[in-house]
């Protein structure tokens, strides 16, 4: 996700909910690899830096494709469209210094007893 997408999101974000951006939302971080022995290793560094392990799951291929794992896990955050940014690019390098295969993006939502706009 680059730069313009992030600003696509937050305009979408404050469109289409009542969410206060500037508060702390749950941010989710997903991960994919061929075996789930780097994303083991990636969960780890990543817990040690304060995000929560949701799963790690393999995911069902479609027909052809291969199996593959998934990491998703989360923090409670504040961000704006940089801060999300340079967020992205951290877990893509992180990714990659590890030997991860992808860096699969993100989703967001309101943290858990967050009150929204009113």
């Amino acid at each position: 996700m680059d730069l313009a997408a992030t600003r696509d999101l937050f305009a979408n974000l404050r469109e289409n909910t009542d969410w206060d951006l500037q508060a702390p939302l749950l941010w989710g971080y997903y991960f994919v690899h061929a075996t789930a022995d780097r994303l083991q290793a990636l969960a780890q560094t990543l817990a040690a830096q304060g995000y929560t392990v949701v799963e790690l799951f393999e995911q069902v291929p479609d027909e052809g494709e291969a199996p593959f794992h998934v990491l998703h896990v989360e923090r409670v955050e504040v961000h704006d469209e940089a801060s999300l940014d340079l967020r992205n690019q951290e877990l893509a390098a992180l990714a990659a210094q590890l030997g991860v295969e992808d860096y699969d993006g993100m989703d967001v939502g309101p943290a858990p007893g967050a009150p929204t706009l009113q």
